[in-house]
């Protein structure tokens, strides 16, 4: 048994070693349940699905939807945005939440895109993650769906779900991020990204997951300790 400071150095990506069989089955049947799941940002090219993005954060996705295609008719490249100033957009995106303080990041975004990337979006986390008002999430949903590079957004979906299949464990998305890089295929990233978010919206959700009707209790850590007693 360990004692008390060797289980503070134990690294969680080891020590959580979810089953590849489970794991495997767990993504089998998230197929099967939600073979349509792909990203719910509508967008046409990467430079709207970082603006939409940004514009989803404590905002839902729908309500992102029925902003971006009039901003993106007004407005489709960097250079149009800036060109709306301040005022312009946030009357364009008012119905969305923190709209001012996303204004504010959109604008300066548009500045440095322009100004470091020739007006495109950046390829590499590296490079996105300096845009103002894009973290780890935003720049891996852009990453993966935008320009294909394997790479695992945890939203507060991914978060939830991942945890409560014993996937990961942690107190931050970039644990768990770094743990579903560990313990999933790298081929299975993007899609896992996917399954996960419709699997937290529809059937796992944060209060009374509905266990009842999920495919995965098998599979589930959450419902072997918690439900099943």
């Amino acid at each position: 048994m360990l004692s008390p400071s060797q289980r503070a150095k134990v690294n969680p990506v080891t020590a959580l070693q979810p089953k590849p069989a489970q794991v495997k089955t767990a993504l089998q049947k998230l197929r099967v349940l939600y073979p349509d799941a792909r990203c719910a940002l509508h967008h046409h090219n990467p430079f709207q699905l970082l603006i939409a993005t940004i514009l989803s954060a404590q905002c839902t996705d729908k309500r992102v939807n029925m902003i971006t295609p009039a901003l993106f008719k007004q407005a489709p490249t960097p250079k149009r945005i800036l060109a709306l100033g301040t005022r312009g957009l946030e009357k364009a995106i008012a119905s969305c939440g923190l709209y001012q303080s996303k204004a504010k990041n959109i604008l300066a975004t548009c500045e440095k895109i322009l100004r470091e990337h020739e007006g495109q979006v950046p390829k590499t986390l590296e490079a996105l993650v300096k845009l103002p008002g894009v973290g780890r999430k935003t720049a891996n949903v852009v990453l993966s769906n935008a320009f294909g590079v394997p790479a695992l957004a945890v939203d507060t979906h991914v978060f939830r779900v991942s945890q409560r299949l014993g996937w990961a464990k942690g107190k931050t998305p970039e644990q768990i991020e770094r743990q579903l890089m560990a313990h999933l295929p790298k081929k299975d990233w993007i899609e896992a990204h996917h399954l996960l978010i419709h699997h937290g919206r529809n059937l796992c959700i944060a209060r009374r997951p509905r266990c009842e009707r999920c495919p995965l209790t098998r599979q589930c850590r959450y419902f072997s300790k918690e439900i099943s007693k």
